[in-house]
């Protein structure tokens, strides 16, 4: 139990603070290697190079992000039953969640492998790109078991409390993955194909690392009752986490829409865009942190009917985002230029992706709050709103650079991405506060019934003797 973090009790911000820095640390340390390995393959291979495996991060987002949408998906029931203190269903539901895990790895797998080129082309990838977006492809996904394998033990463990050994995790693999890009890239000169093979080695010793805690915690020990299969848990845990998975999917399609008509523009604005992303990635992630903070902390207090910490809790990753948004958006805004230098070489590279970053800067709020709110709602398990809030991020981004791309040219990307996060924040913030007020009305009708019960069953006898 000291591995865990019961968010149920306690001060509300030391419990959300202890656990949000690790995990900030573990994103950002995540970022950076991600940082790390585009300046690597850019200032190392050229800026074709750094289109190349750019012009893969929309689709790696389509597969992964299908997967860390289930993660997040199953371990919203997980946390609910720690806040619950059910252990016996907790175990079943974790069971039940890894096997549910290695059959869609298998599918995602064989369908990624699959498609990847027809998709690559349907981008319109150019010619000068494909053949290293192609072999940088089929490496990311042929391990797939490696990243599925961490983004699963590591949000069950978030949602238990336990930020601290993802952290871990992340340092070790973060370490070993800038080692092994430089070692491949500028040493044995493997290209791209080397940067991939150092990604999925690294993801392979993080997934370790969390998997074997999970396996030290105690009150996961399996009996034979715990592993029997429950067609009814199943079916749960695919309600809960597939509405999450095909949230992250129909996004993906709307930035694979985007990135086919900036590919449509040239292999320059491919590389600009390219970094942009990078950028917009990093920056938010102090938001996109409290979001999961959020989402494992509510889990638990939902579980726990203590209404009272949700709200505080909000308050206290609106604060933390406020402070992130007033920092970060104001480096974009003002310092684009810089940022962009950092990873392009190119002059023209560098102008195209200036035009971008401080539209996003002065924005950045929208899509940090969208985190926030997104994550509190699935965290009081209903994703069916925030799956819609994805279909409108997608129709909203979609629509924007299809109408403006003709006349604004690169920055109706950046326009593309604003609307988007405005549109789905709206949706998501209003649909937290009407089920929070809801389910709170509920806990607390239920909670008064039993004591209205129990002065009936006092009235009753003095009324019979006084007959």
């Amino acid at each position: 139990m000291k591995t865990t973090t019961d968010f149920t009790q306690g001060k509300v911000s030391g419990v959300i603070l202890r656990f949000y820095f690790p995990m900030l640390f573990t994103a950002m340390l995540q970022q950076f290697y991600s940082f790390a390995d585009t300046a690597i393959v850019g200032k190392g291979l050229g800026d074709n190079a750094l289109a190349a495996v750019g012009n893969m991060s929309s689709l790696c987002f389509l597969i992964v992000g299908f997967s860390i949408g289930l993660s997040n998906g199953f371990s919203v029931l997980i946390a609910q039953h720690f806040g619950e203190k059910n252990f016996p269903q907790l175990r079943r539901t974790f069971i039940s969640m890894i096997r549910l895990s290695v059959c869609m790895t298998a599918v995602l797998t064989a369908l990624s492998l699959l498609f990847l080129r027809p998709v690559l082309l349907l981008l319109q990838t150019d010619e000068l790109l494909l053949r290293d977006s192609l072999l940088y492809g089929y490496i990311i996904f042929g391990g797939l078991v490696a990243t599925i394998g961490y983004n699963m033990s590591a949000g069950i463990l978030r949602s238990l409390g336990d930020s601290r050994t993802p952290l871990k995790a992340i340092i070790i693999s973060s370490v070993l993955n800038i080692l092994l890009d430089c070692f491949f890239i500028f040493m044995l000169h493997t290209g791209v194909g080397g940067a991939a093979v150092a990604t999925i080695f690294s993801q392979v010793v993080s997934a370790s690392v969390c998997i074997r805690k999970l396996a030290g915690i105690d009150f996961l020990k399996m009996n034979e009752d715990d592993r029997r299969h429950d067609i009814g848990l199943y079916l749960k845990l695919m309600k809960n986490g597939i509405p999450m998975a095909l949230m992250n999917s129909i996004t993906a399609v709307g930035c694979m829409v985007v990135q086919y008509y900036v590919n449509g523009l040239g292999v320059a604005y491919t590389s600009a865009y390219s970094a942009c992303s990078k950028y917009i990635n990093m920056f938010m992630q102090p938001a996109c942190t409290a979001g999961y903070t959020m989402s494992a902390y509510i889990g638990q207090n939902y579980g726990a009917k203590r209404f009272d910490r949700i709200h505080e809790g909000l308050r206290i990753c609106l604060l933390i985002i406020g402070i992130a948004y007033a920092s970060l958006g104001s480096v974009m805004f003002f310092f684009p230029e810089w940022l962009a230098s950092l990873l392009l070489d190119g002059s023209e590279q560098i102008a195209h992706a200036a035009q971008f970053l401080p539209v996003t800067g002065v924005m950045l709020f929208a899509v940090d709050m969208l985190f926030l709110y997104r994550n509190a709602v699935q965290g009081m398990g209903f994703p069916l709103v925030p799956m819609i809030s994805g279909i409108l991020e997608m129709v909203l981004r979609i629509g924007t650079i299809s109408l403006l791309i003709g006349s604004l040219g690169f920055r109706a990307t950046a326009l593309a991405e604003v609307m988007a996060w405005t549109g789905a924040l709206l949706m998501n913030a209003a649909a937290f506060y009407v089920i929070f007020a809801r389910e709170r009305r509920k806990a607390e009708g239920t909670q008064a019934l039993p004591a209205y019960r129990c002065k009936e069953k006092h009235r009753r006898p003095a009324l019979h003797s006084s007959l």
